[in-house]
């Protein structure tokens, strides 16, 4: 996708960088104008915006204060005009700029037009869409295509620069969202992660192929032994949603599926990431891991092969049925409480937090359990028995 950097190389006619280089890596959705406040109600995050100083609606006070307001509303970069050149922009709000790694860029007044700027930013990034469409298009096709020939296998592998001798896997990353009171302003925010995820898979080692599709993002890559792709994609997703703009409000987990050779096997590595994605949020995954795969389910997915299942869930209920039953007549939570305190590594405080509840309410909860199961926590074989259970059971309805 787009970024200040790729603006810096247009070179457009008086318009240069003054200040924010560390910023340049910051992705651009579109141009805003600032005009007139509320900011919030025009702009979107990933905006890169333009402000003329004409002492009319802005001085060049009002446009260092407008520059830190719209920063903290997420945007890219920002450009400003000043009539007839009569100024300067004053070292302060280049030295700020630098401390924000905020890339901010002077356009005299006699060089390119804000018309100019926006026009050349708007093509740009419509160019980048036509590529990542049909890069999308690719993998859409080899995924789901109901005839990968040779020809089209290699026709991929010339274009992408493909081994097809190698092993590669699909990735499925699913996002989850928080709404708030602009579901406009959401939108906008979603569209902007999913050009910040675009923009970080391209440039992983190995150029994965990637497309959005149904709400969720794919991408093919090498499954190489060492798994440093894995690895720099795990890397990848926290520090996307560790961003400011997303912290809190978006974030996305990767779901793998298995490894294969021949290109007509990918729309069944495909096949094996979208089943887990129901499954994702009670695989055990206590260290909060962002890519998941099959593998996570560990001995678990063997008990899914076969056809009678009655046996495994008649025991599951009898162990469970003492506590099912008291949360059931009290309105309380003492196997969510069980399997909570093993997520979060038997840890009391983030056991408590996560569970927003006291510290002294969580241990009450917990000698609650011993009392009833007749067991102490501590015993680690019994705890993972009915934690066994208690994933069992749910796996088998999801």
């Amino acid at each position: 996708m787009v970024t200040c950097e790729d603006i810096a190389k247009l070179r457009l006619d008086g318009v240069s960088l003054v200040a924010g280089e560390k910023g340049l890596d910051r992705m651009v959705s579109w141009t805003y104008m600032v005009q007139t406040k509320p900011y919030a109600d025009h702009m979107n995050r990933g905006n890169f915006a333009l402000i003329v100083v004409d002492d009319i609606r802005f001085s060049m006070n009002e446009a260092e204060e407008c520059m830190l307001e719209l920063y903290e509303l997420g945007i890219s970069g920002l450009g400003i005009s000043i009539v007839d050149d009569r100024e300067d922009i004053p070292e302060g709000m280049k030295a700020k700029a630098d401390e924000l790694a905020l890339p901010l860029f002077f356009v005299r007044w006699e060089g390119a037009s804000f018309v100019d700027i926006a026009q050349s930013i708007g093509r740009l990034i419509l160019e980048q869409n036509v590529q990542n469409k049909r890069a999308g298009d690719f993998l859409y096709n080899l995924l789901f295509g109901y005839d990968i020939n040779d020809k089209y296998v290699e026709k991929v592998a010339l274009q992408f620069d493909f081994d097809f001798s190698k092993y590669y896997r699909v990735g499925i990353i699913v996002v989850d969202r928080s709404y708030g009171i602009n579901l406009e302003q959401d939108e906008h925010t979603y569209e902007f992660y999913s050009d910040c995820i675009n923009h970080e898979v391209t440039m992983l080692e190995g150029h994965p192929m990637f497309m959005s599709f149904l709400n969720k993002f794919v991408l093919l890559f090498e499954a190489r032994e060492d798994k440093s792709i894995e690895r720099a994609l795990e890397r990848m997703l926290r520090k996307v949603d560790e961003r400011p703009e997303f912290k809190g409000m978006i974030k996305g987990t990767c779901i793998l599926g298995g490894a294969y050779k021949d290109p007509r096997n990918f729309g069944a590595s495909y096949t094996e990431a979208k089943s887990l994605i129901s499954k994702k949020d009670i695989l055990p995954n206590p260290r909060g891991k962002k890519v998941l795969s099959a593998k996570t389910m560990g001995i678990y997915k063997y008990l899914f092969k076969s056809g009678n299942h009655d046996e495994i869930f008649d025991y599951c209920n009898e162990r469970l049925r003492i506590l099912e039953e008291y949360d059931h007549a009290n309105g309380t939570f003492l196997v969510d409480t069980l399997l909570s305190f093993y997520m979060n590594g038997f840890n009391s405080s983030k056991t408590s937090e996560s569970l927003y509840i006291h510290r002294n309410s969580l241990q009450y909860r917990l000698n609650k359990i011993e009392e009833l199961l007749g067991i102490e926590l501590d015993d680690y074989v019994e705890y993972l028995d009915i934690l066994n259970c208690i994933l069992v059971k749910r796996w088998m309805f999801s």
